[in-house]
Parts: structure tokens; sequence; C-alpha cells
């Protein structure tokens, strides 16, 4: 057994409250040929290599995630985005494996078209960031030229995962200490929740 499938049954085996809703999504999932590796602490699905579609189980709900979900139709309207700052992926979500089981036709057709999507290379395209970086971050950067550098060289995705977070802080002295906090993780290309 390799290493990501020992992660995969741990993921599984953990799940106290949504185990079976999962365990149906991931049947669903690799009915329809995805590849499943271990990828941010969840099961991955993959499509001629590249990311389609994560498992989660959160406090609410039991999760299916497409990285590039509002490329999807959604004729049925039940996709809906992970969080207000979410760009690209959208989510379905399920709280009893009867409403999986009575929606299966329609998780395959959302599973089956993003599959496709990736296989055909779509990409998102995202309009230009329009977020105002926070005055103590604009100063750090100014101040120290390897963190502009190490900034400058993150992906957009990474680089307004940062700004988001420093913004979010009320007070200057939390921006700053969020700044100190994440410099070696920047230094080293990483997003905040990159391991």
């Amino acid at each position: 057994m390799d290493d990501d499938s020992r992660r995969i049954d741990a993921f599984f085996a953990e799940q106290e409250r949504w185990r079976q809703e999962l365990l149906a999504l991931r049947r669903i999932l690799l009915d329809c040929g995805l590849t499943e590796t271990f990828k941010w602490s969840s099961p991955c699905y993959t499509a001629e290599g590249g990311n389609v579609a994560l498992l989660w189980g959160f406090k609410d709900s039991a999760t299916l995630g497409f990285f590039k979900g509002v490329l999807l139709k959604d004729p049925e309207g039940l996709l809906v985005a992970p969080g207000e700052n979410s760009r690209s992926s959208r989510v379905l979500r399920f709280t009893d494996v009867s409403d999986i089981a009575s929606q299966e036709r329609i998780i395959r057709d959302y599973v089956l078209e993003a599959a496709a999507l990736e296989e055909a290379g779509a990409k998102v395209n995202f309009p230009k960031d329009d977020l105002a970086y926070p005055d103590e971050l604009v100063d750090a950067l100014e101040a120290d030229p390897e963190l502009q550098a190490a900034f400058d060289a993150l992906t957009p995705g990474r680089r307004r995962g940062y700004v988001l977070h420093v913004s979010q802080a009320k007070q200057s002295e939390t921006r700053s200490a969020r700044i100190a906090k994440h410099r070696d993780r920047i230094l080293a290309g990483k997003g905040m929740h990159d391991r």
C-alpha cells in the first residue's frame, strides 16, 4: 500500500459524522474514471493529471468541491461558492446518503463535465485582482526587498490569500504580526495552506 492509499484510508476512517456520505461520493468519483490521490489533507480526484475535485467532511455537511466549478453549467443550480472570497471553486453539500443516492445522476453529470473541462485544458479567466494591499503589507514589502521578490513570485491565488488574511485583521499590530508570522512561508514560495 502506497503513502497516498494509507492517508486516504485514514481520512475516511477518521470521518465520524459524514463517513457514509463521503464514501458514497468517493464511489461516484471513482466510477467516473477519476484517479484518487491525497492532497491538501483530503482525497483529491484528478483527470489527465489535473485536479478535478476534492472531498471534505465539515461540521455541517459532506462536501464535493470542484476546482473549476465556475466553468460548470450547473443546470440544477446546486453549486455554491465555498466562501465569500472563492473565485473558481464551487461545491455540492450533502447531509444524508439518501440525498446523494437521489441526485447520483446529477452528481455524475457534474463530475464528468468537470473531468472533460480538465482534459480539454479549460482555464478559469480571473479578473484583475482588485484587492487593496493593507498599508502594513505595503510597508513590509518596501522595507524588505527579499520579501518583496518572494511575494511577487507567488501565484496570484497565493498572493490573494495573504492579502485577504492580513486585511481581515482589525488592528494594525495584528496585521503586522500576521505578515511577520508568514514571512518564512512567503520566502519559501508557499501559500498560507501549503505544507
